[in-house]
């Protein structure tokens, strides 16, 4: 039987973008075959108990910003903890990413030049032009966002689905990572991710 990992992930997530090469890496030496799933937190969020930023405690918030400058360090990605353009709505960036899948297309690329653009290079991942740069540079066409926009509906039921498939596998956050029956939360787990998949964490 071949390896998954379902991957349920938020385009805007800080903690997806700095595991995000490090999973697909991972599952390459694996030869696992990753499940893309982008998933709206803002939907997660009240059904489990999380709250959205701003509405964290200072101690939890101010914790966060010192993370947020610790694992940039650690793992020598570029990294502004306060990005100019956060938070943004990731929903066209989530439609962009599931066409993708739909037209047969690896996203990885996708997903992560979508992260890269709001955490490291200042961009608005909710500006269309925004958009149609990513896809330019990660080896799609140009019209990839305006074809995800033309089918909006079906995109948005799938990250729906998405969404529902999360709770009931117990998923409260972003990234999460699930390997057959074993669920590991957060991008500081990807050393239990690479152990379940039987192979080591550069």
């Amino acid at each position: 039987m071949s390896l998954r990992v379902d991957y349920y992930l938020s385009l805007i997530s800080p903690w997806t973008y700095l595991g995000h090469d490090r999973l697909v890496a991972i599952a390459d030496r694996a030869g696992a075959r990753i499940a893309w799933k982008p998933v709206d937190l803002g939907r997660i969020f009240p059904e489990t108990g999380g709250l959205p930023l701003k509405q964290r405690s200072v101690q939890r918030q101010a914790y966060r910003m010192m993370e947020l400058r610790r694992w940039p360090d650690r793992l020598g990605v570029p990294l502004n903890p306060e990005p100019r353009f956060f938070p943004a709505d990731e929903s066209r960036a989530a439609r962009m990413v599931l066409q993708a899948i739909a037209e047969g297309g690896n996203p990885a690329g996708l997903i992560g030049g979508v992260l890269t653009a709001v955490w490291a290079e200042d961009r608005d991942i909710a500006d269309p032009e925004t958009l149609v740069d990513i896809a330019r540079r990660n080896g799609f066409d140009s019209a990839l966002p305006a074809r995800a926009e033309a089918a909006a509906e079906e995109h948005t039921r799938t990250r729906d689905a998405f969404g529902r498939e999360a709770l009931a596998a117990g998923v409260f956050g972003a990234p999460t990572y699930v390997v057959g029956d074993e669920l590991f939360w957060g991008q500081d787990r990807l050393d239990f991710v690479a152990a379940r998949l039987g192979v080591a964490l550069d």
